[in-house]
């Protein structure tokens, strides 16, 4: 997908109390793929003779592939590459794709909201690209200014690089860009990147901290609430 450059003083609006971006992860919070995700490497899992469990949903969740597939051989020892149980994992996630995928509550809202107001958005995801590109069928590619993906950075979450990458793409300073997140993981790579940020926890659990507000639903969040996260820490 296009991204775009757009100089800084162009985000600077009179009406933003400071918030220059939004940048929301995908699975999980945006979109109801972690389930999708869980049945593919469970049921993969189970036919290799190797069953899983709830407590490995909790460690696998948020991704990326590398750090999934590297926890799921330690556990059960099978004898496969990284590379083959890749291409197994997310050919059985596409399929499980071919019908869309629903929306999580009140993301449709939220990404209206902000077309409505000309808050910047983009996609920062550990997914692959083609992935990304799938799920933005159902998503809709038009509410973002560009996508990040997890295999076109060198270090993915939860290193902070895709968001630092995203702000500045933006041209956009981290602690004026509220982050969207659902997973420990994704938390960990926002706030390293200086950014503030919302939690909505979509399977493993994530504490209230500095800088971080855990919320149950998307459909809390709005603009105003976008804004007084930035506003007490500018």
């Amino acid at each position: 997908m296009t991204t775009i450059s757009t100089p800084s003083g162009s985000l600077d609006r009179a009406d933003g109390g400071g918030l220059q971006a939004v940048l929301l992860d995908m699975d999980g919070t945006l979109v109801d793929t972690e389930d999708f995700w869980w049945r593919a490497e469970a049921t993969l899992f189970a036919e290799l003779g190797h069953p899983l469990d709830e407590a490995d949903r909790a460690h696998v969740v948020g991704g990326p592939m590398t750090r999934v597939i590297d926890y799921l051989v330690e556990r059960t020892g099978v004898e496969l590459s990284q590379a083959e149980l890749t291409v197994l994992i997310n050919q059985r996630f596409v399929d499980l794709l071919a019908d869309g995928v629903p929306l999580m509550p009140g993301a449709e809202r939220l990404l209206n909201t902000l077309d409505a107001h000309g808050i910047p958005a983009a996609l920062v995801s550990a997914s692959h690209r083609h992935i990304i590109d799938l799920v933005l069928r159902s998503l809709g590619a038009e509410h973002f200014a560009f996508t990040v993906a997890g295999d076109e950075v060198a270090r993915t979450k939860p290193h902070p690089d895709p968001y630092l990458l995203a702000a500045a793409r933006l041209g956009a300073e981290p602690a004026r860009c509220v982050v969207v997140e659902d997973a420990p993981t994704g938390v960990r790579a926002a706030e390293a990147a200086g950014c503030p940020v919302i939690a909505v926890p979509s399977v493993a659990r994530i504490e209230p901290g500095p800088g971080r507000l855990v919320l149950s639903s998307l459909e809390l969040v709005d603009l105003d609430l976008l804004r007084s996260l930035v506003t007490v820490r500018v």
